[in-house]
């Protein structure tokens, strides 16, 4: 019986060590998982196409984690909400973003985190969520769809119904042009030849202008001392009378204040006794020409006696 009672209770103690070793076990594979794993979530406003569950996740090329979840956002459909598992050790800052990439032309879409300057602060200490977001960025690929769309609707405007036939209407005239021109083909080359002989004849024109010219500049340029020399004696002259002219006046400055002052002030009656005398004269020349007789003799002319 006593035999019997320790195998019992070895085997209990075997199984609760087992029970508790297993616990352990998990205990720290939680823990280890915990200490080595980082969960983060970025949100796109963009289509997703081609990520998955399990797609990788780079940070400047290096595989750094993978996609846990991919789910819309409850409050706007509109929206993608990717769950990231990365290594904890990646050094995701509160300016690091996120974007959509591909790995080759014929590779599948990853999610590219780039950024993250060294004086920057580490993004799960500033976002004490669980799963602290992570910003993005418009990708390549959304800037490329978003450039063929404006395109798109460029092109849709440039080849309007309207502009379609305004098109139309232009090349019709450049078809008429075309036809009017080769039409008057032969006057055009007239036209040209005509052209070209009055640029040759302008051509020596300009040629006999310019050896004039400089044949102008060269007499010019000969002859300029000498005007210089006449232009300094004319002045010198002009210098000597203006300072004769001044002795002049200053000499009889006596003679004109007095002329000035006592011969105008006879000039108003002088002038008007020879105004009284041109009107007498006036008068006479008048009566003379009226009647020359009677102002001659004193009477009228004697009439003729007539039988």
């Amino acid at each position: 019986m006593e035999t019997k009672a320790n195998y019992v209770l070895i085997g209990a103690f075997t199984l609760i060590v087992a029970a508790a070793l297993l616990l352990f076990g998990l205990w720290a594979a939680k823990y280890s998982s915990e200490r080595t794993w980082q969960e983060y979530e970025v949100v796109f406003n963009e289509a997703v196409t081609g990520l998955s569950t399990g797609s990788p996740v780079q940070y400047n090329g290096i595989s750094v984690g993978s996609i846990t979840g991919l789910t819309l956002a409850p409050d706007d459909p509109r929206k993608v909400v990717a769950r990231l598992r990365i290594d904890a050790r990646t050094p995701v800052k509160v300016d690091t973003r996120a974007k959509l990439a591909i790995t080759s032309l014929t590779g599948p879409t990853i999610i590219q985190l780039s950024g993250g300057s060294p004086q920057a602060a580490w993004l799960r200490a500033v976002d004490n969520r669980d799963a602290p977001i992570i910003k993005t960025t418009p990708s390549a690929l959304q800037n490329i769809t978003d450039t063929a769309n404006r395109l798109v609707d460029r092109l849709d405007l440039v080849f309007s119904e309207e502009n379609v036939n305004s098109i139309g209407d232009t090349l019709k005239n450049l078809d008429e042009i075309s036809s009017s021109i080769a039409a008057q083909k032969d006057d055009l080359q007239e036209l040209i030849v005509s052209a070209r002989q009055a640029a040759q004849k302008l051509d020596t024109t300009l040629a006999s202008t310019n050896g004039t010219l400089e044949r102008l500049d060269q007499n010019l340029v000969q002859q300029l001392p000498q005007l210089v020399n006449r232009l300094d004696s004319t002045l010198a002259k002009l210098d000597s009378a203006a300072d004769n002219a001044d002795a002049i006046l200053g000499e009889n400055r006596a003679a004109i204040n007095s002329f000035a002052n006592d011969g105008l002030a006879q000039l108003g009656p002088t002038l008007g006794e020879l105004r009284g005398l041109v009107r007498d004269l006036r008068q006479i020349s008048d009566r003379l020409e009226t009647n020359p007789t009677r102002y001659l003799l004193g009477r009228d002319a004697p009439k003729e006696f007539e039988p």
